[in-house]
């Protein structure tokens, strides 16, 4: 077990990810315990084991574990950031119609979607943009891919661009109480894509529209609509439309 670990970034994240009890995996790796045929079932999923391999020779079960996967230092502090608190975060996988003002069509909000799906113990984040100007005859499709966070009653997630003029940007969301988990409200900040690429912060409002909705028509409803638009919802044009809190950020240094 203590082969398998050190393929992890840390002991903290195994027994996140996993489900078990720190201390007692503690008593696991110090063999004062064995742990029950449940657990070592559990711990083999983990690690893409059989719970009989845990009885080979150390040489044989290195060589079926392979090499390790990431190096355990202070260089991977960030990674062990996600997802953060996985439980708390698994409530929040699903659909998500996302709404931001656009920097680039000034007077008009985007809408997007994205989904929020759990891989190997990471919540990934999947998000497809698609904007069409009839008057410029701009056809515009982006697609993002990233990993969220769950720490402190607040959402993080980190995105890059799926193109050749790639970036990263950054998403801060704020869950309000049990009545309410149909809007997600915060800030996301990046750099535009335009040639000067100035970085950006705008507010962004994501509209939960469960587990298995219709995709085709999520795709269809994405692009331009004037802010004071009745087609949107009124959560999304009270919290996007406040004088002086979206803008661009012009660099400094």
């Amino acid at each position: 077990m203590r082969l398998a670990c050190d393929t992890r970034p840390s002991i903290t994240a195994i027994c996140r990810e996993i489900g078990i009890n720190r201390q007692q995996f503690n008593r696991y790796l110090a063999a004062q315990t064995r742990p029950s045929p449940f657990n070592t079932g559990k711990i083999a999923r983990y690690f893409k084991l059989k719970p009989q391999d845990f009885l080979l020779p150390e040489k044989h079960f290195q060589d079926i574990l392979g090499k390790p996967d990431v190096t355990i230092g202070p260089n991977f502090l960030l990674r062990e950031g996600f997802p953060g608190n996985l439980p708390e975060l698994r409530q929040y996988a699903g659909y998500y119609e996302i709404y931001h003002k656009s920097l680039s069509w000034p007077g008009t909000i985007v809408r997007s979607f994205a989904r929020l799906e759990e891989h190997n113990g990471q919540i990934t984040v999947k998000t497809i943009e698609r904007i069409y100007d009839r008057d410029l005859e701009i056809r515009q499709l982006s697609k993002y891919s990233g990993l969220a966070a769950y720490w402190r009653n607040r959402l993080f997630i980190v995105e890059r661009g799926m193109s050749e003029h790639s970036f990263l940007c950054q998403t801060t969301l704020m869950p309000f109480a049990e009545h309410q988990r149909t809007y997600l409200r915060g800030v996301t900040t990046g750099v535009s894509w335009r040639e000067e690429n100035l970085p950006y912060s705008t507010r962004t409002i994501w509209r939960a529209v469960g587990p298995n909705p219709d995709k085709r028509q999520l795709l269809e409803g994405c692009g331009l609509f004037n802010e004071k638009s009745p087609k949107l919802p009124l959560p999304v044009r009270r919290y996007l439309n406040v004088d002086g809190e979206n803008h661009t950020l012009v660099a400094t240094r």
